[in-house]
Order: C-alpha cells, then structure tokens, then sequence
C-alpha cells in the first residue's frame, strides 16, 4: 500500500515520457534492501522507453518539415498527395505520442529538427532536377510545432517563375 498520494508524480497516460525519467529517478533514489534486484539496469531500461517516445516524436517532426518544404518549394504537381499523405500518418503519430513535456522539448529543438529536416528535403529534390528549388529553402524553421501538428493545414506553394 503506498504511504501517501504521489505528490508532483507526471501521470503515465498524460505524459508518457516525463512518467518514465520521474519513475527512473525515484527507482535510483530507493534505498536498496536487496541486492538480486538490479536497479541500476531497471531504471535504464525505464529511461529508455522515454528516450524512444521523444525520438519517434522527433523524427515525425523531421518528416512534417520535409515534406511541407517539398509541398512548399517544388515545383513538381506528383508526387504532392504522396507527401501530403506522409504528412497525415506523421501528424496521426504525434498526436498518439506529443505530451506536454515532449512539446516542451520539441519547441526548445525546433531549429535543429528544421535542419535535418530541410537536408531531407533538399537531398530528396536534388534527383528530380529541382536543384533551384532546394537551393532556396529557408534557413530558418517558417514553421511553427502549432502548424506542424494542426490537422489539415499545409503551407500554400510557391509561384514558380
């Protein structure tokens, strides 16, 4: 029976990932009255299942970006539903995973996700001969997390010379 109500414990279905670093930093700080339990590892392997939700968040990040430069910036008409529809599944991944600390965390990493994000893009135009288009994405993120989560919205393409 616990000795009392979990004070400031994050809830494990509200906020998956910051449930599991405050579940490993309360398993390492219990005094250890047996030694055939590995506590260290335990709490590794609990640390870990966090660190896989905030990457597979991050890596939908990337693959929003990705392709709403490529809808953006491209001047190919297909495969624009394809890339739309990579959008769709990613968006559908965030919202099963985005809490309020990964959207914290994903804010505060915004730019260096866009980077990563505009070298895909730039890498996947560059076969299809859209060179010019690559060159001119944006440095900076024009994407806020808000527009990259929001169902439906997509940036309007560029008018092409």
């Amino acid at each position: 029976m616990p000795d009392g109500p979990r004070v400031n414990a994050p809830d494990y279905d509200d906020d998956f990932y910051a449930w599991t670093q405050h579940q490993a930093a309360v398993l390492r700080s219990m005094p250890t009255a047996d030694n055939r339990f590995d506590r260290e590892n335990v709490a590794e392997e609990i640390e870990s299942l966090g660190r896989d939700q905030r990457d597979a968040v991050r890596s939908q990040v990337r693959r929003v970006i990705e392709h709403f430069l490529k809808l953006q910036y491209s001047p190919a008409r297909e495969p624009r539903s394809g890339w739309m529809g990579s959008v769709v599944e990613a968006r559908a991944a965030l919202e099963d995973r985005m809490s309020a600390t990964l959207r914290s965390a994903i804010e505060a990493e915004l730019s260096r996700l866009y980077r990563v994000g505009r070298k895909q893009a730039a890498l996947g135009m560059e076969p299809y001969g859209e060179t010019n288009a690559a060159a001119v994405l944006p440095a900076v993120c024009p994407y806020t997390l808000a527009e990259i989560c929001r169902d439906d919205w997509y940036p309007e393409p560029l008018e092409q010379p």
